[in-house]
């Protein structure tokens, strides 16, 4: 049976958990030589409804911590910005210390230079969420179509896949469809217990799960599915067999799973990548069109939802298709052509029109409007 998506009138088509942040980017400049910087805001699970938002035109809404501080003043604006309604849990800076929102650095490669992101999550608000934080009946009592949170979220502290869970749980009971990114971020869970961790948390999250997403590496190291072995040469093949014996593979022991995405990158440098993507819905396969990607900046697709650069679109642009009744082979058309056009924005959030997008997704190019 296809999703069991409401269709009565609700105060929020989406609502995404998770921690917000502010990335530096010094553009194609290695941080050791750089001299300035843009800053752009983020979350691999906020993106998701700031593109909903801001592209496609659907009530979206975000619950993450806020800081009384500068930083999180310009967040908040960027947040009003995109046309997302925030539920915050509010901390107070003590003026040295924090709490702080975390900063994401990352230049953007070029060519045969990979961009390289590190962090600053010392002190991190949003690791500080917890249980009781937020309350979900009154946030639900107002309607909610879609909840989605994710693994960089879930990586932060324990306390972040507690309420992950507990969030999950009251969406279900309100009627809502649960998705889950799995994001897999090596850096993040070494910190806090190793791949080993990852696997245990992750699997305790994805029971509750309606919708999955994830790339090869996100299932094997993430959760623990066996699948061929991840390497280093490139992101992914473009080898949708693969993709889809994961998928089997992660539903089996998932059996809750109704729906399964991902992204299909190859990659031949910084800024030339082949792209495509993969949909499992209830047992039956769906694969988008193959296009040939110039990037701009690869970490723009918001470091989220099944691939690195894209991903967030892809996952805004498929969840609008289901959202509004389209067939699975259009969600999953939009949410690949909506991936494709904001790897050619700078920052991590869309830029692009819904005209655009199904322009793409239908067959458009690049050949100058009149």
């Amino acid at each position: 049976m296809p999703l069991a998506i409401r269709t009565d009138a609700c105060a929020f088509d989406f609502l995404s958990l998770g921690a917000l942040i502010h990335r530096l980017d010094p553009g194609p400049v290695p941080f050791r030589k750089a001299r300035n910087f843009d800053i752009h805001v983020s979350g691999g699970e906020y993106n998701v409804s700031a593109n909903l938002s801001d592209c496609f035109g659907l009530k979206t809404a975000v619950a993450t911590a806020m800081v009384n501080y500068p930083i999180g003043e310009l967040i908040q604006g960027r947040v009003r910005e995109m046309g997302v309604t925030p539920f915050y849990k509010q901390f107070e800076h003590d003026g040295v210390r924090g709490p702080n929102i975390a900063t994401v650095y990352s230049d953007r490669g070029h060519g045969v230079r990979a961009p390289i992101v590190f962090y600053n999550r010392a002190n991190e608000a949003g690791a500080m969420l917890k249980p009781g934080d937020f309350d979900w009946k009154a946030i639900f009592s107002q309607g909610v179509k879609w909840f989605h949170s994710g693994g960089i979220f879930a990586a932060l502290s324990e306390s972040t896949s507690e309420l992950i869970i507990e969030g999950m749980k009251a969406a279900k009971a309100a009627g809502a469809i649960v998705s889950f990114d799995l994001n897999f971020r090596a850096k993040l869970w070494k910190s806090v217990g190793g791949d080993k961790k990852a696997v245990e948390v992750m699997r305790k999250i994805v029971a509750n799960v309606d919708c999955l997403v994830g790339n090869e590496e996100d299932m094997q190291k993430g959760l623990g599915i066996k699948g061929p072995e991840v390497t280093k040469k490139t992101d992914s093949k473009l080898d949708s067999d693969v993709f889809f014996g994961m998928i089997e593979n992660t539903v089996k022991e998932f059996p809750n799973v109704k729906m399964v995405a991902t992204t299909l990158r190859e990659v031949h440098s910084t800024n030339r990548h082949d792209w495509a993507a993969v949909l499992w819905l209830e047992g039956k396969r769906y694969t988008s069109p193959t296009c040939a990607l110039e990037v701009i900046d690869r970490i723009g697709g918001g470091d989220g939802f099944a691939s690195v650069g894209g991903g967030d679109g892809f996952a805004s642009g498929c969840i609008y298709g289901l959202l509004t009744g389209r067939d699975p082979q259009q969600a999953l058309n939009l949410g690949w052509a909506h991936g494709a056009l904001l790897t050619t924005y700078h920052g991590d959030t869309t830029m692009a029109t819904l005209a655009e997008v199904e322009a793409f997704a239908a067959g458009g190019g690049a050949r100058v409007q009149r």
